[in-house]
This record gives structure tokens, sequence and C-alpha cells, in this order.
């Protein structure tokens, strides 16, 4: 009766054996599903501090490097960042030139058409001006007739513009109506040149997200300050292609998946808010939906 019973112990171990052995691993799972094998290519728009930027020696650091290093990392995969201009960047995304970005990316109607997003981060728009605010701009309406700067295809841009998600509903048509001048909008392709309009004295502010704002403040008290009130909040969320024409109702991808519940691991086990912390934005948190 005992060796009968070992026998049968004996065959339920190996048959667990074996079915740990053939479960598939988060990189065999992403087989065929990756532009490169083996590797995790996160599109990334540099710099944008402290969210993405590169430190002395030129390596890549800050909140979203933290983040897509950690999920490859899980998924057993080396991650790779490429460098992208943020106006194009969901173009390099599906065209496979990467795939996923964590890129700051405000979640938008706009951009849900085009990507599947996945909450990630919150931040809010602000407005920096010289230190001293020379041009006294304490609300959005005290830019009428004057110019601002933001990187092409922000929600900044399309703030100032009235475009995307704020069609008709921008700072300029707000002028416009209370029978002001329009606002003149200086989009750069990089967030760092629009910073550059402002240290110039070519615009009176530069609009970009709170982080950001408050990082370049920091850094240079002497030179900026932040002014008048943080917009809204926003979600960001880590963009994947969806596979489809019209994203906004698509199933996630299984690479959308895998980043989904990899960044959820991350969340369950503190990891996430030891990232954000680190980076002084554990106020920024979100919980997956």
């Amino acid at each position: 009766m005992k060796s009968t019973r070992l026998v049968v112990l004996f065959i339920i171990l190996a048959l667990v054996a074996t079915a740990c052995s053939t479960t598939p691993t988060p990189a065999s799972a992403l087989e065929g599903a990756l532009a490169q094998k083996n590797h995790l290519l996160i599109c990334t728009d540099f710099p944008y501090p402290p969210q993405e930027m590169f430190d002395a020696n030129g390596n890549p650091e800050g909140l979203d490097i933290d983040i897509g290093t950690e999920m490859a990392k899980r998924l057993g995969l080396q991650v790779q960042f490429v460098n992208s201009v943020f106006d194009t960047i969901i173009a390099a995304v599906n065209s496979g030139k990467c795939d996923i970005i964590i890129s700051a990316q405000n979640i938008t109607a706009d951009r849900q058409k085009q990507v599947s997003m996945i909450p990630y981060f919150q931040a809010g728009q602000s407005f920096v001006a010289l230190k001293g605010n020379p041009d006294n701009i304490n609300v959005p309406m005290d830019l009428c007739g004057k110019a601002a700067a933001a990187e092409s295809g922000t929600t900044e841009a399309d703030y100032l513009q009235g475009t995307g998600d704020y069609l008709d509903k921008g700072i300029t048509q707000a002028c416009q109506a209370a029978g002001k001048p329009a606002v003149t909008v200086v989009v750069t392709q990089k967030d760092t040149d629009a910073l550059q309009q402002l240290q110039a004295g070519k615009v009176v502010i530069y609009s970009t997200d709170s982080p950001v704002a408050a990082y370049y403040t920091i850094e240079h008290p002497d030179l900026f300050q932040v002014v008048g009130q943080v917009l809204e909040p926003i979600q960001e969320g880590i963009s994947v292609p969806c596979g489809q024409e019209d994203c906004t109702n698509a199933p996630l991808s299984t690479v959308g998946e895998t980043v989904r519940s990899t960044l959820k691991s991350m969340m369950d086990d503190g990891t996430y808010l030891k990232i954000l912390t680190k980076w002084n934005l554990a106020d920024g948190a979100v919980t997956l939906p």
C-alpha cells in the first residue's frame, strides 16, 4: 500500500514539474510580438526632467526610465530607450520602431483613438515665467496679446492654441471671445526649446507639465518661477499599439495586457510607489482601474 502511494505521489510530482517547465515565461509569451527578440524597446522623448533625462555620463534616468527598466526586468527582457520626437512618437510606436511609449503622455481622447493607454501617473499643467514674473502673468487671460511657448504635440500646446482635446476651448479663443488680442503661440520641436524661448525673452511664459516646471524652478531658482495656478491634473499613460484603426474601445493587445499586469504587480508590491518617491513624485501616484 505504501509503495503504491509513493508511486502515485511521484507521478503527481512529475506532472507538476512538467507543468511548471512548460508554463511560458513572460518573455516567451511575448515571442513574435516585440520589435526585437528579448528586448523591450521604449519610445521616450528626451529630455523632460524629472521623468526622462540623461545623467552626466549620458545614461538615461528619471521616473519613466525607472518604471520602464523595472518592467523589462520583470519580463526577463533587456530594456532599450529610443529617443523620439514627441509630436511623432505615436507614429513611431505604431510603425514598430518601439514596443511601447513611456514619455509623460497625458491620456486624451485623441490619443486613445490611435493607441491603447494604460494609466501610470498624473500631472497638471503649469506656466513658467522669468524670475520676478516681469509681465505679471497670474491667470491664463493675462496671456492675451502676448507670446507663450510649448512643445509640439503636447496638451500644453493644445490648451494655448485651442486644438486637440481643447478644440475651440483654448486660451486663444477665450481672448478673442473677450475682445482681446489672441495669444501668439510658439510651438517648438523639443520641450527644452520652449524653455529656451522663455530664457531668451522671446515669450512671457513657457508651458509644461507641473513636475517639469517644478524641476526647472528648483534647479534654477534665480532664473525661473512657476506662476498662476496649476491646471487640473491629467492622467498619463503607457501607450501600446492596439492593432486597429480606432483604439477607443479596442481590447488590449498581448503586449498591452502584459504591460498592464506587470505594472499592477509593481503597484501591489510597493515598487511603483518606491520609484515615485525616489523622484519626489509620490503625489502623482494612480491606481489601475
